[in-house]
């Protein structure tokens, strides 16, 4: 979903929308971890700046913003979640003791970068609870009592789902399988991505179809062939960027490369097709962090050569 608005925003939106923006990498780290996706996670995100806006409204003054847009990100992932099956229901067992965060002790310097190193998509093998404490304390380093707040749950009650919960991302991450092989990409994607490489705009506004969606962060949606069409002219008009079939978490994606040196990308794009036309196009390049947790799969036999 866009955040973006089909009017101006006003001053006071203005405002909200460049100080949240100070928090939008963060935020994502907690929103991809906690659904399991980066891309999941961003659309958490985009949804999370849509609904504070829409709040912004009926409020006098403005909360603290982090907590509170951290609040809303979190509640409306847990509706997601909900929605789809995967909230798992946990008890909450005797408080363990948690290193003091001041002078953390070896263990805990392990435990924080086993969580920081751990791939996006296995935080969903964690119970929701356990997953949010964790992802809270050992990736973003809140400490006990934010999470206590944020969460509505006591200090002790915190202490014991981290504990909980880091024991079991060890053993998620113990018997984690290999990393899966490439693959190539679907005909539709290298058709794609040739075009795109070759400059051929004219080809690719013939593959759009009449209904077509364009997302791209918080820009307004743009819908319909006819106004989907201006993304190829502005990349007409910027500089050449390399685009790579690639696979994320099962997902078909595509890697773009800017800068003919590039050996890693700078931002992904996601389509999807209907009837061999694409229906939507996803363009994540004015939110790159979304790229910087993703456990991208060049697909195979994909042209990755600096300069190609």
């Amino acid at each position: 979903m866009s955040a973006g608005q089909s009017s101006p925003p006003t001053v006071r939106e203005a405002q909200f929308l460049a100080l949240a923006g100070e928090l939008r990498p963060e935020l994502h780290r907690y929103c991809a971890r906690l659904m399991g996706s980066v891309i999941d996670g961003e659309d958490v995100v985009q949804d999370t700046f849509a609904r504070a806006l829409i709040a912004l409204d009926a409020l006098d003054e403005t909360p603290p913003l982090r907590a509170w847009l951290f609040r809303i990100a979190h509640n409306r992932a847990l509706d997601l979640l909900r929605s789809r099956r995967v909230r798992a229901a946990e008890p909450i067992e005797a408080a363990h003791d948690v290193a003091d965060p001041q002078s953390p002790d070896p263990v805990e310097v392990l435990m924080r970068r086993e969580a920081v190193n751990t791939a996006v998509s296995r935080f969903v093998e964690l119970p929701t609870v356990q997953r949010s404490v964790v992802i809270l304390k050992d990736v973003l380093d809140q400490s006990l009592e934010e999470i206590a707040a944020m969460l509505d749950l006591t200090v002790n009650a915190v202490k014991a789902h981290l504990a909980r919960g880091r024991a079991r991302l060890k053993a998620i991450n113990a018997g984690a399988p290999a990393a899966p092989a490439p693959r190539p990409p679907s005909a539709d994607v290298a058709r794609y991505v040739a075009l795109f490489n070759r400059r051929d705009w004219d080809a690719l506004r013939a593959l759009l179809a009449d209904d077509v969606r364009l997302v791209q962060s918080t820009y307004p949606l743009r819908a319909g062939a006819a106004d989907v069409s201006m993304f190829f002219g502005i990349y007409s008009r910027g500089e050449p960027v390399r685009l790579v079939p690639a696979w994320l978490d099962g997902r078909e994606v595509i890697a773009v490369y800017e800068g003919g040196q590039a050996a890693k990308p700078s931002y992904l794009m996601w389509l999807e097709w209907t009837a061999g036309r694409i229906s939507f196009i996803r363009d994540y390049k004015y939110v790159r962090y979304v790229v910087d947790d993703a456990a991208l799969v060049l697909a195979l036999d994909a042209e990755i050569q600096p300069g190609a």
